[in-house]
């Protein structure tokens, strides 16, 4: 049990600091419910919202054709065209000739050139994997995250448009640039690292300028490329590749613009035979809208809505990257909202029924992905919709306003996987909106996510941006803080699985077990049977980092390029400050921040595996190296003794409070942190590391050997930043006051492209006014110590596991996986059983 409690004055001190500048639609601290509810009735007060949100729901996940038809129809017609244009005449067809839908209680229109929940194949970069998959796997027979293709006049056209890409897709020309070195650690070899992400998709994993575009509209930005076109001088030595980016980019424009104007002319069909006035009124308002935002400026909230969606969705569109972000929402869409209240145009209600509308819409999109990478990470959404609020603004005042609030409520209302709502914190955030954060945390779907500003922006600052940006920043994807509009980081761009290093470290650089058992893999810089003092172990572990960091890099340097030379984006290019100043596409370095940022994980599993080397070899002597290599060579059989031991507090773990085993978390952190930060990528930006697994942790642990932290073959390996569990019981034992020390005696700025820290408390550890107030100021606790980040499940593993019993009767139980919540019963259940087996906490 944890000691932890919050003194009186400290209350008194939090009840004191309330203001009332911001409110929502609802009271501050009204209570959500605590946790999943079986049998629940709707949540929003909207009824048109729980319609909207149950046809998601009852909507089965498709494979449309469509795209991958109209876009081999232009590269067939256009294949002698410089590349960045043949993807802009690609885009121009998909926008003007793919089949469009308004929806029954549609307010927001917009979807990625397929139907509601039906997922595009995007063949520019890679199709063997979707030709395998039909003939050898099919999708609607995997054990999770199915898709369904119609019927077989699609699949047989599917098969037949593939054929063409093949040998021109991102995949097989990145493949083709890799040498041995390479592979052999990669996805394609032993997966000490993954580059797979950018493979088989788009990059993604930004934030655009909303506010320049809600200012400019398409036309005003059209009218910017114009103007610098005009500007070219053919005495610039790049003049061809600029006049092509130049043309690409107006073509991408004006049929963003043309593409609006078909929703608007359909819905004005529509509304000319529909026969119920409200509905009829609805219709005509939404043709206005978008006649009005198919060039101009948006003029009031719900049009500026229309637009964001617009934006995001041809985003998706044009580059199938994941994790199209929304920025700092409630800042940008604020003079919309600001201007309608003041002029009385609309309610807060209508306001709020638009956002939760909204909300719903953003669950549509769905991306096809490979069976490797859903046997590592499911999800069959896009993924990585972060939606940021709060927060200090540029001049480091608090940014909180009525927006915020009712973001949060429409949040709670929806309770739905998109958006994933990121909320910044800071020394100075209103006790409301602290207590409505919590009341939606404790609502126990997953969301709100938590940032702090201080560690966050002192990141930001460390890669080089100004002060007034990196308080601007925003969240992408699970925890990558991004400038909108300023900044392509090629986030989440590797994964690199520190356990599979460890294992080099302690055997001599070769394969510990398994069918490639003694292959030499990484160099030899020692093993357990040979090291004298634990001091070698470490530089051991130092230049095994240097020399699989650089693997990696190398191959995510050679991705970058094809990237480049495959699939430029002029569309999003030019709402992202340099790239029509500088007439290069982002994908050439056009943005003004360039980065590229790999992750690591399974840092706990490494600290507490140098934990048992040097407590048992070197401290103790109670073994010696060779017992414990043979140990995890036999998966711990014939080793119960010490096995046991291991997974015991008798050695000092990670996680509680203990300075000898937090200085193993803060070495091997360090360590990956400085082989990645400042190497430089193509783009003319540097590396950026990460410290998060999101949920693959659990797909490496599949392919990783057991290891000196307890942990047997084939077991997760430790999730982002938390402790060990392994099946042998979890090694955090002392609460989560203790898991905060011991968190926080790191650094977090250094890991510029984030860290995540998981906590998940039974239902009964928060009830009451007590339990609230309680974690609002173990939060606050979290926040003044320098955690970047933290999330909390609000479930007991009792409740999942009844879950996976009957999971008819939780159908729509979200649950926090890592950077996101997911519906749990569609989970596949390595995954289920690791969320069920990570540490149940109480104060």
């Amino acid at each position: 049990m944890d000691n932890f409690q919050m003194d009186k004055q400290s209350l008194l001190e939090m009840k004191a600091n309330k203001h009332t500048l911001a409110r929502g639609a609802e009271d501050f601290d009204k209570v959500y419910g605590l946790g999943y509810e079986v049998g629940h009735a709707d949540w929003s007060p909207y009824p048109r919202v729980n319609k909207l949100r149950q046809t998601f729901l009852d909507r089965p996940y498709e494979i449309d054709v469509e795209r991958l038809r109209l876009v081999t129809q232009a590269y067939k017609a256009h294949e002698t065209t410089p590349r960045i244009l043949q993807c802009a005449y690609a885009f121009e067809n998909i926008l003007l000739n793919s089949t469009i839908h308004i929806y029954d209680e549609d307010l927001i229109l917009g979807e990625i050139a397929a139907p509601a929940k039906a997922s595009p194949i995007y063949p520019e970069f890679s199709v063997d994997w979707i030709i395998d998959e039909i003939l050898n796997s099919p999708f609607e027979e995997r054990s999770n995250d199915q898709f369904y293709i119609r019927n077989d006049e699609d699949r047989a056209e599917i098969l037949e448009l593939c054929e063409y890409w093949k040998g021109k897709s991102a995949n097989e020309i990145i493949t083709a640039h890799l040498d041995d070195d390479q592979k052999k650690g990669s996805h394609m070899g032993e997966k000490v690292f993954q580059t797979n992400n950018y493979h088989f998709a788009g990059i993604g994993h930004f934030a655009m300028d909303f506010k320049k575009l809600m200012t400019l509209g398409y036309d005003g930005v059209l009218e910017q490329t114009k103007a610098a076109f005009a500007k070219l001088s053919k005495q610039d030595p790049d003049f061809c590749e600029k006049r092509d980016y130049y043309k690409s980019t107006i073509i991408s424009l004006k049929a963003a613009k043309k593409y609006i104007a078909r929703y608007a002319k359909l819905a004005e069909d529509m509304a000319k035979n529909e026969i119920e006035s409200k509905r009829k009124q609805e219709l005509q308002e939404m043709s206005t809208n978008c006649y009005q935002i198919a060039g101009g400026a948006p003029q009031t909230f719900w049009q500026a809505a229309q637009l964001f969606n617009f934006a995001v969705t041809l985003t998706q569109i044009e580059g199938n990257g994941h994790s199209i972000s929304y920025g700092r929402m409630d800042q940008w869409l604020y003079p919309f909202y600001e201007k309608d209240m003041k002029q009385q145009n609309v309610t807060k209600a209508f306001i709020l029924e638009v956002i939760e509308v909204l909300y719903v819409k953003m669950n549509n999109p769905t991306k096809l992905k490979d069976k490797g990478t859903v046997k590592v990470r499911n999800g069959r959404g896009f993924g990585g919709e972060s939606l940021t609020i709060g927060g200090i603004d540029t001049n480091g005042q608090d940014a909180t306003n009525d927006l915020t609030m009712l973001i949060l409520e429409a949040s709670v209302h929806t309770r739905m996987m998109n958006p994933w709502v990121c909320l910044r914190l800071h020394e100075n955030t209103p006790y409301e909106l602290k207590i409505k954060t919590i009341e939606c945390i404790r609502a126990g779907y997953g969301h709100p996510k938590l940032f702090n500003d201080g560690p966050a922006i002192k990141a930001m600052l460390s890669k080089g941006v100004t002060l007034e940006e990196a308080r601007d920043y925003a969240v992408v994807g699970c925890v990558e803080p991004t400038v909108p509009g300023k900044e392509h980081g090629w986030l989440d761009a590797g994964y690199v699985n520190t356990a599979k290093m460890m294992e080099m470290v302690i055997n001599g650089g070769r394969i510990l077990a398994g069918p490639n058992a003694g292959k030499q893999l990484g160099p030899d810089t020692g093993s357990l049977e040979t090291y004298k003092t634990f001091e070698e172990v470490l530089e051991s572990v130092d230049k095994q980092f240097a020399y699989w960091c650089d693997q990696l890099c190398s191959c995510l340097n050679v991705t970058d390029k094809i990237h480049r030379m495959i699939k430029p984006t002029p569309y999003i290019s030019a709402f992202f400050d340099g790239c029509i100043e500088s007439g290069k596409d982002m994908t050439n370095g056009g943005v003004k921040y360039n980065g590229t940022a790999p992750q690591a994980a399974g840092i706990a599993t490494c600290a507490d595996s140098l934990s048992t080397i040097k407590k048992l070899v070197f401290k103790d002597k109670k073994y010696t190296g060779k017992e414990l290599l043979d140990a995890v060579k036999d998966n711990w059989d014939g080793h119960e003794k010490l096995y046991a031991l291991v997974n015991s507090s008798k050695i000092p773990h990670f996680g509680n409070d203990i300075d000898e085993a937090d200085e193993l978390f803060t070495f091997m952190f360090e360590c990956y942190c400085r082989h990645i930060k400042g190497r430089k990528n193509p783009r003319g930006g540097k590396f950026s590391p990460g410290v998060y697994t999101v949920n693959a942790n659990v797909g490496m642990g599949l392919y990783t050997n057991a290891t000196l932290d307890g942990r047997k073959n084939e077991e997760p390996i430790s999730d982002n930043m938390g402790p060990v569990h392994t099946a042998g019981g979890s090694h955090d034992i002392h609460g989560p006051t203790a898991i905060v020390n011991s968190v926080t005696k790191v650094d977090h700025s250094l890991a510029t492209n984030g860290t995540l820290l998981n906590l998940r408390f039974p239902e009964d550890a928060v009830s009451g006014v007590e339990g609230r107030d309680i974690l609002v100021s173990f939060i606050d606790e979290y926040v003044a110590k320098q955690g970047m980040h933290v999330q909390f499940n609000i479930m007991s593993s009792e409740k999942m596991r009844a879950a996976q019993k009957n999971p008819e009767m939780y159908a729509d139980m979200l649950v926090r996986v890592a950077g996101y919540s997911a519906y749990f019963v569609e989970l596949g259940k390595p995954l289920q059983d690791d969320l069920i087996h990570r540490t149940e906490l109480r104060f």
